[in-house]
């Protein structure tokens, strides 16, 4: 939700200059109830917050459907309609080799199923950061059909990436993450608030009417601005939580809160277990940071680890060759069907092979194997991995429109177009709310005073969890202390100017 609801004598107050008793007497919040704080919050949080939950919301309803995008734009490079039995992969990597002679190869995504193809990736330093080319081979024939530049551990194609770059940063870089962050920061505080002032709306008219009221459904009777206000109010209530979902996933690709996310994961032993694949070795180790290219943020961020190797043409060479005895010994560890493997470029690091994530795929296991003896040397394997580094995965899987395959992208597409009409909605609420006599043209924020009206415990704790969240998500606590400090220039100036129409003193938010 990004516009509070307010009651009749709220907007009657707010559309008058009535004297400070009479303005007192029509705001009908219980004492010492947070109703009034948690409203004028909801309100700036929404006039100042919603454009830049608005563009998230676009860009994010066209990411979550680009995968699906993606198989359809790309049918050509991506299936293929013959049917015989598959050529080794070493000899569909060599193929791929012989079309771009310039580039050192450094993986391969061979073909789980009949009709699609082998996607053999190629170091390129003249790309940018997390980008490869991939050069697409007819398994069946070993010929090609066709190359592109592909984005992150997903091997996202360009028409995806550019969707993913425009939902992460407009295209921006690195500034124009902040937009994102803020949207991601402030879309859960929004949404509770919005929760809250709905269901208090709702147990105030049940003790007031002592009849029925509605929660879950809307008046399709209502006109004006109460059928606004059921819209907005209703439809924000049902994706409430998915809306949750959605901030606390983003904020984990973000840069100020993600960093902290990576740090108390760190903190707490919850970060996911890394492969060594160095021969020889055969243990895992913990991720530094969390952010180890099997988390799932590359997916989006692209910051997938692939680094390029000195190449040495004949331990290259060596380890092409040995690509089919490691498929079959990466399949009697049970990890198969969509797999990428890697090709070191020497002959110390080991080959591993890492289940990709596919719709309905659950797990995400790797292992590293011996290309010289085909041995095993280390295991990754989802199970033994911490519950929270588990739940990371598939929230980011979720979030991504992938866990669920279409079902997922349809879910997500349907909360975007939601959450759309939710902003729209507040924003005609405030127009709505706006006087039609004297000179103002634009709606009041609910009264202030709060802050005088709550128990001192209550002001205590609602400052410590201020400063405890805005720690923690530097952008959310930021804004919200710039939101702070213009509300108490306005109010002084509201009271220089006419001190004696003055309802609200000099208290700031609430």
């Amino acid at each position: 939700m990004s516009v509070p609801e307010l009651d009749r004598g709220t907007i009657a107050a707010d559309n008058s200059a009535a004297e400070p008793a009479r303005a007192a007497a029509q705001d009908s919040s219980p004492p010492r109830s947070m109703r009034p704080l948690i409203m004028r919050l909801h309100f700036y949080a929404g006039i100042l917050v919603a454009p830049f939950l608005l563009i998230a919301t676009i860009s994010g309803g066209l990411y979550a459907i680009a995968p699906t995008l993606e198989q359809v734009l790309y049918r050509d490079l991506l299936h293929v309609d013959s049917t015989g039995p598959a050529l080794p992969v070493a000899e569909q990597v060599r193929a791929a080799q012989q079309l771009r002679p310039d580039l050192t190869v450094s993986a391969v995504r061979p073909a789980s199923e009949v009709g699609e193809t082998t996607r053999v990736l190629f170091t390129d330093p003249s790309l940018g950061e997390s980008e490869r080319t991939a050069v697409f081979i007819d398994p069946a024939t070993a010929s090609s059909t066709g190359q592109s530049v592909v984005y992150g551990s997903s091997s996202a194609l360009p028409v995806r990436t550019w969707i993913s770059q425009l939902h992460r940063h407009l295209h921006l870089g690195e500034p124009g993450r902040i937009y994102s962050e803020l949207a991601a920061s402030w879309l859960w505080v929004i949404a509770l608030g919005g929760v809250y002032l709905w269901v208090q709306r709702y147990r105030t008219q049940r003790i007031r009417t002592r009849q029925s009221a509605r929660l879950l459904t809307f008046d399709r009777g209502a006109r004006g601005r109460n059928r606004t206000l059921g819209w907005h109010g209703t439809t924000g209530l049902w994706i409430a939580v998915g809306l949750i979902f959605l901030s606390a996933t983003g904020l984990t690709w973000s840069t100020y809160a993600g960093a902290n996310v990576g740090e108390l994961r760190t903190a707490l032993s919850w970060t996911t277990p890394t492969l060594d694949t160095t021969l020889g070795v055969s243990d895992t180790a913990p991720a530094a940071g969390g952010h180890d290219g099997h988390d799932g943020h590359d997916g989006h961020d692209g910051h997938d680890g692939h680094t390029a190797a000195v190449a040495d043409p004949g331990a290259l060479d060596r380890n092409i060759g040995a690509l089919d005895r490691v498929l079959a010994a990466a399949a009697e560890h049970r990890v198969t069907e969509h797999v990428e493997m890697s090709i070191p470029a020497d002959g110390h690091t080991a080959v591993t092979v890492t289940e990709t994530r596919q719709p309905w795929q659950f797990v995400t296991d790797a292992v590293a194997i011996d290309p010289a003896t085909g041995a095993v040397t280390a295991t990754n394997t989802f199970a033994d991995w911490p519950l929270a580094a588990q739940l990371t995965t598939w929230g980011i899987a979720l979030h991504m429109g992938i866990l669920f395959g279409l079902l997922n992208q349809l879910v997500l597409l349907a909360l975007a177009v939601a959450l759309g009409t939710v902003i729209v909605r507040g924003y005609q609420l405030w127009w709505q709310r706006r006087p039609t006599r004297g000179s103002r043209r634009v709606a009041r924020p609910p009264l202030r005073g709060t802050w005088r009206r709550l128990h001192p415990v209550t002001v205590v704790a609602v400052v410590a969890a201020a400063v405890t969240v805005g720690w923690f998500a530097p952008l959310l606590g930021l804004s919200l202390l710039a939101f702070l400090l213009v509300d108490v220039a306005v109010g002084l100036l509201q009271r220089r100017r006419s001190p004696e129409h003055s309802p609200e003193g000099t208290s700031a938010t609430g």
